[in-house]
């Protein structure tokens, strides 16, 4: 699937083309100083543009120090300009491209240009162009390990993700996230795994509930720790860990929707998914593996829950190279 080519305007803070103060409702809240035209890429794949621009800051700050790029300062004349690919190293799913596109026009003290080869959530091949940048050379070698940093972590996010999801085809499951994220990087890490085709699960602690083993010791029994938040909160979703078909029993009698079903086999979730016959969907969790998936969806339950997607995930190689000059 490829994307248009789109020229992005100078990086760096607010400019003319900034969206700062726009009228549209999308626009007004992109305070931001990346390219509006950039800002609504990532606004369609569900990313914040200023969330975005102040990881991408941390990222390169992180890298600089608050100081400058010695190496490239002192081997590179400040006015070169050059053209660089990035290109996948290995097989897998690539997420993340406008994220780096966006480290990138932070650097980038003049105007740069982009070729998209690839979208996000696209499959590549070892060798194969999934973004060509034209610009100072100085900026993109100076922003390059933050881009690749940023687009690797989530590229190998993405290509876990869809191993899940091959090993579920044919099947109703779906894979879904937790919250085993690295702090400061929880909604790109997300993104990465819908990129890889999989569901997220709760963004924070605030936008549903998930009754666990210390909130049900804390409340007295898994019953009553889910009646207290549902009398608490009544319109938050509530999700209710449980380790056994007794504790299942218990809170499908109390109204539970969605059931975590804890270190069950696969024989067990089967028991689980009779018992509930339809009344809350079921949610596997622990013990699961890629061999074993297929086994799990096989016994009707809805999500399998596999922290191991963003905490575990290992980076999908990807380079950027200069081309040379003709």
């Amino acid at each position: 699937m490829n994307t248009p080519d789109l020229p992005l305007a100078s990086g760096g803070g607010c400019g003319d083309g900034c969206a700062c103060g726009a009228d549209t409702d999308a626009e007004a809240y992109l305070e931001c100083g990346l390219d509006p035209a950039l800002a609504a890429l990532l606004l369609d794949s569900g990313l914040d543009p200023v969330e975005v621009e102040d990881i991408a800051n941390v990222a390169l700050q992180e890298d600089l120090a608050h100081g400058v790029d010695v190496t490239t300062v002192a081997t590179i004349p400040e006015d070169a300009v050059a053209t660089a690919d990035f290109t996948a190293r290995e097989a897998g799913v690539v997420a993340g491209l406008r994220v780096a596109e966006a480290v990138l026009s932070i650097v980038a003290t003049d105007e740069f240009e982009v070729e998209r080869h690839v979208a996000d959530g696209d499959r590549v091949e070892p060798g194969q162009k999934l973004l060509t940048v034209t610009t100072r050379t100085r900026d993109l070698l100076t922003a390059e390990r933050s881009a690749l940093n940023l687009l690797c972590r989530l590229s190998g996010i993405a290509t876990a993700t869809r191993a899940w999801e091959d090993a579920l085809e044919g099947t109703r499951t779906r894979v879904r996230d937790t919250r085993k994220t690295t702090p400061g990087l929880r909604s790109l890490e997300k993104f990465a795994v819908r990129c890889g085709g999989g569901v997220n699960h709760r963004m924070s602690l605030s936008d549903a509930a998930l009754v666990k083993d210390n909130h049900v010791v804390a409340a007295g029994g898994v019953a009553a720790a889910f009646q207290a938040v549902r009398e608490r909160f009544p319109d938050v979703p509530i999700e209710v860990e449980v380790d056994t078909l007794h504790q299942l029993r218990e809170v499908l009698d109390a109204g539970a929707d969605l059931i975590l079903l804890d270190n069950f086999t696969p024989g067990e979730c089967e028991e689980a998914v009779a018992l509930v016959d339809g009344r809350a969907a079921l949610e596997a969790s622990g013990r699961l593996t890629l061999t074993n998936a297929k086994a799990y969806a096989d016994t009707g339950v809805d999500y399998l829950a596999v922290g191991a997607l963003t905490h575990s995930s290992p980076i999908l190689d990807i380079g950027l190279d200069l081309r040379e000059a003709e």
